[in-house]
């Protein structure tokens, strides 16, 4: 990240930035993408939206040639598609920052292939920058940085509720070769109930490397545990023995020593 948290940004993005900053203490008015059931808990819950916040990463993904008959992690891949949701996620975290944001709640990573170059891919990452009136810096990370989470506003209220805080937005992944069958193998297996031992190996280590590397993160940032975990699984156009699994989830810590879980309530839609 550059020293001047400004200088990696563009200057439209900078002059949103500036003027929902305002002046004078009071503030212009924000942009958020909570809904208003979120909207709501999340003020209810002591933080104020201060703006919506994006970053975003256009990257060249590399080539890398796989063995036919080897389950293996293609690396090259692998660093690509994180180190992209990386630049996005830290773009996001920057607009945050000059907002003087606590924190980013319903974060969203997307990835999108470009249709006119099949090597480019877009990644974006979104979320609502919120700050706590307070106005003390504890909701932050161990860093100093603005939190980051995927969680609902609804699911940010009740963890806050119940004695818990929201660290850091955590994510692992892994791009896997399966291995082919050598047509011997194929030959055997043709018309019968059989396993695919290859492809149940190498998707059971392409999960678990990820899950590793989110569980890293999480460390990283000193968290109890992770929350709202969840497992994509994409290739993106690649072969058909290539595939992708990232894992994402929100990394927590305890606030106090008491955790009082708020009673559920029966809820009754009045919608058809």
């Amino acid at each position: 990240m550059p020293n001047n948290p400004m200088e990696d940004l563009p200057e439209h993005a900078k002059e949103r930035l500036q003027w929902m900053q305002g002046k004078g203490g009071h503030r212009a008015l924000f942009t958020s993408d909570l809904s208003v059931n979120e909207f709501l808990l999340v003020k209810e819950a002591g933080f104020d939206p201060v703006g919506l916040v994006v970053g975003t990463s256009i990257y060249h993904i590399g080539y890398q040639a796989a063995r036919w008959t080897k389950n293996e992690e293609m690396v090259v891949l692998t660093q690509a598609l994180y180190h992209a949701r990386e630049l996005a996620m830290t773009r996001m975290e920057e607009e945050a920052h000059e907002l003087g944001a606590d924190g980013i709640v319903g974060v969203r990573l997307k990835v999108k292939h470009m249709e006119w170059n099949s090597d480019l891919a877009e990644f974006v990452a979104i979320g609502t920058a919120v700050k706590h009136r307070s106005g003390d810096g504890s909701f932050k990370t161990v860093t100093g940085k603005p939190f980051t989470s995927d969680l609902s506003g609804q699911d940010f209220w009740t963890l806050l509720r119940s004695g818990y805080r929201p660290v850091g937005m955590v994510m692992g992944n892994c791009v896997y070769h399966v291995a082919h069958q050598s047509f011997g193998q194929w030959f055997k297996t043709m018309g019968q109930n059989t396993e695919m031992s290859n492809f149940t190996q190498a998707l059971y280590d392409a999960r678990e490397l990820a899950m590793e590397r989110m569980q890293n993160e999480a460390e990283g940032l000193k968290a109890e545990g992770i929350v709202g975990v969840d497992i994509f699984e994409g290739n993106y156009g690649w072969s058909s023995h290539v595939i992708e699994f990232f894992v994402v989830g929100t990394a927590i810590v305890p606030m106090r020593v008491d955790h009082h879980i708020p009673a559920p309530q029966l809820v009754l839609s009045v919608n058809d």
